[in-house]
């Protein structure tokens, strides 16, 4: 596997290509700072490498032990950490779920000292509009996320599939065929039983 320095490398080598393919496609500056931000932000610190202790886990510092939990019930390489839109929606949902709890926690300790009187359908209702009203930017926020991630995957696949190449072959990079047994057209004539004497 390719370390997480190359990993670095590959992501701010190809931001470059993302933010002008962005540009070009979209026409829209905004689109292109949150296409490119989160395309660093998924390749630097959300990628799949999350599973262990990597240096993108070593980048979220003091906040490093939210990850903790996560890579206790995955294996490195996991389907479910190292697959294109699945790894990173399940990443995303972990993060939610574990912000949306402090987040409440912290609203309802605020509210409750500060006698701010919010209701829990004031916050969600303005939660809801946010996400109504930006909902192409937190799209295309998530798709830069998705695209980092896949960048990590793909490389860490080519190498996989270049060191089989050497040692293998092109066995090792062409699909397994299923072998089939041929039926004979011809009968089986039954084998003599032994008479007794």
């Amino acid at each position: 596997m390719p370390s997480g320095h190359t990993h670095d490398r590959i992501t701010l080598w190809t931001l470059p290509l993302v933010g002008i393919g962005t540009l070009l496609a979209t026409a829209s500056s905004t689109s292109t700072l949150l296409m490119a931000g989160g395309y660093l932000f998924g390749g630097l610190m959300f990628g799949p490498d999350l599973d262990i202790h990597s240096v993108q886990f070593k980048r979220w510092g003091w906040f490093r032990w939210i990850w903790i939990p996560y890579q206790g019930s995955l294996s490195h390489r996991s389907p479910l950490s190292h697959s294109p839109i699945t790894g990173t929606a399940l990443r995303i949902l972990y993060l939610l779920v574990l912000l949306g709890f402090f987040t409440f926690l912290g609203l309802a300790m605020v509210n409750q000292i500060g006698q701010l009187g919010w209701s829990w359908g004031d916050i969600f209702g303005g939660m809801g509009r946010s996400l109504s009203q930006y909902r192409t930017h937190w799209f295309t926020l998530v798709i830069g996320i998705e695209l980092g991630a896949l960048s990590h995957i793909l490389a860490d696949w080519a190498t996989t599939t270049r060191r089989r190449y050497k040692t293998e072959g092109w066995k090792a990079v062409l699909p397994k065929q299923k072998k089939t047994r041929r039926k004979s057209s011809r009968k089986r004539s039954p084998t003599p039983r032994s008479r007794r004497p």
